[in-house]
């Protein structure tokens, strides 16, 4: 199968940067900032994306660019003779999979959330009641996966270049409008100086772990989403300079929403009243409810921002499930589409009765009844696909022994104009960054609240 081309530069940096920005950036990043210290928090994982995620995703926009096929079938073009990786492949697919199955959840509560104020319902709203409505979650499921598959029924270009293009476009207007509405509000300094004042008395090895999960579920790494992207352009410019233009325009938005969240809480509550996933919904909400008419209009605002920014990461992994599947079937789009939009449907049905028919059948104690099927896939996606796919990228890419090796990869990560990966980057790429994210993922494990009930 002939592998479609995204048309401009911009289209690739937005698209890329789009998958990126998700709900990384707009809801895990506020609310895990909120219970991990605030500034300290955002100091940390600043330097995990500096450090960690831009290695990984030079590596990985080259090996999509090397190979020019979609992640299923990359490794085991790339590797030499006598060489497994392809078991690698699939792990990247099973990851997207898992990633949607609870991302149309709560991109779906977005959308359910910008209706509600916008028709001036939303005086009751709040992520418990919301989750606990089979109406509601299944509903607004299935929308956003008819949207995203009806997107990517038409080709490459037509369809999620230029849909991507006006969101990205779009979300930036309303985060820059927002935030500075929101930083001129009486409580802004307060807020501001507890989300940007590092208090490293509160950091604990525990924060280092949830910051680089942060930085990689927000940039999407590790699982082939940017070497899907990868496959899609020439060598006009190295991957260096774009995977820097991607990091910080995804690093931007995560700032934004802080930016945004923050000053807001800090404004019409005595604080964080609600820290972690219902920071976003009935923290938010219950802020816009008490600022009366204004309430209204910026709640209507935020969450389109919200939309914006978690549908275009829909679109993005909808788009590499999509290209892996068509890879191995030799399908049309179309039928991809329409075969895939029913498969990940069904797929996505548990998390969405999780908070209502399935509430009680399982959790982990670390969050309490009603999570465990938004734990079980996050922790599929977070605390395996993503750390075991980057550490394979890095090594794959860096020791001629198990993978290509520095040479080629260099050869290819550097073809282009732009700024090059310099030769004694390779102690990072092969040595400090694997090593940083096999300590994470251990330690992650270990520590993780695996006590399952009931």
């Amino acid at each position: 199968m002939k592998q479609e081309r995204l048309g401009s530069r911009l289209g690739f940096i937005l698209l890329s940067a789009g998958c990126a920005i998700g709900l990384g950036n707009v809801w895990t990043f506020p609310w895990r900032t909120s219970i991990s210290g605030g500034g300290a928090f955002v100091l940390i994982y600043l330097i995990c994306c500096v450090v960690v995620g831009l290695p990984v995703m030079v590596a990985e926009f080259s090996m999509g660019r090397k190979a020019q096929i979609s992640p299923v079938r990359m490794w085991t073009k790339l590797e030499k003779p006598g060489q497994k990786w392809g078991a690698v492949g699939v792990l990247s697919l099973i990851g997207n999979v898992a990633l949607m199955a609870f991302y149309t959840t709560i991109s779906g509560f977005f959308w359910y959330y910008m209706i509600k104020f916008l028709i001036g319902s939303s005086a009751d709203l709040s992520f418990t009641t919301t989750y606990g409505s089979v109406p509601i979650s299944v509903g607004f499921m299935i929308l956003v996966v008819v949207l995203g598959f009806f997107v990517l029924s038409f080709d490459l270009q037509k369809g999620l270049e230029t849909v991507t293009k006006y969101l990205m476009v779009g979300l930036f207007i309303l985060m820059i409008g927002l935030a500075v509405y929101v930083c001129t509000l009486p409580g802004a300094k307060e807020g501001l100086s507890f989300y940007l004042k590092p208090d490293f008395s509160v950091v604990t090895p525990l924060t280092v772990v949830k910051a680089l999960n942060q930085s990689f579920f927000s940039l999407s790494l590790g699982m082939g989403s940017m070497a899907i992207f990868g496959s899609y352009i020439g060598k006009e410019r190295t991957m260096l300079g774009e995977s820097i233009n991607v990091v910080a325009l995804d690093t931007i938005v995560a700032l934004l929403a802080g930016f945004i969240i923050f000053p807001v809480v800090y404004t019409y509550s005595d604080g964080i009243e609600a820290p972690g996933p219902e920071l976003l919904f009935t923290t938010m909400s219950t802020l816009f409810n008490n600022m009366g008419g204004v309430g209204r209009v910026l709640g209507v605002l935020f969450f389109l921002f919200m939309i914006f920014a978690s549908m275009s990461t829909v679109f993005a992994v909808l788009e590499n499930i999509l290209a892996m599947v068509r890879d191995l079937t030799g399908w049309s789009r179309k039928k991809g589409c329409l075969i895939l939009g029913a498969a990940i449907t069904a797929i996505s049905i548990p998390m969405a009765l999780g908070g209502s028919v399935f509430h009680d059948i399982f959790y982990f104690a670390e969050d309490g009844p009603g999570m465990g099927f938004l734990d079980m896939w996050s922790m599929i996606v977070e605390k395996f696909c993503q750390p075991i796919g980057a550490i394979c990228i890095l090594l794959f890419c860096t020791w001629g022994k198990l993978g290509m090796g520095w040479t080629e990869f260099l050869e290819e990560a550097n073809a282009g104009k732009g700024l090059k990966v310099a030769n004694w980057m390779k102690v990072i790429f092969g040595i400090i960054a694997p090593a940083i994210i096999l300590f994470v993922f251990v330690y992650g494990l270990i520590t993780y609240g695996w006590a399952f009930c009931p």
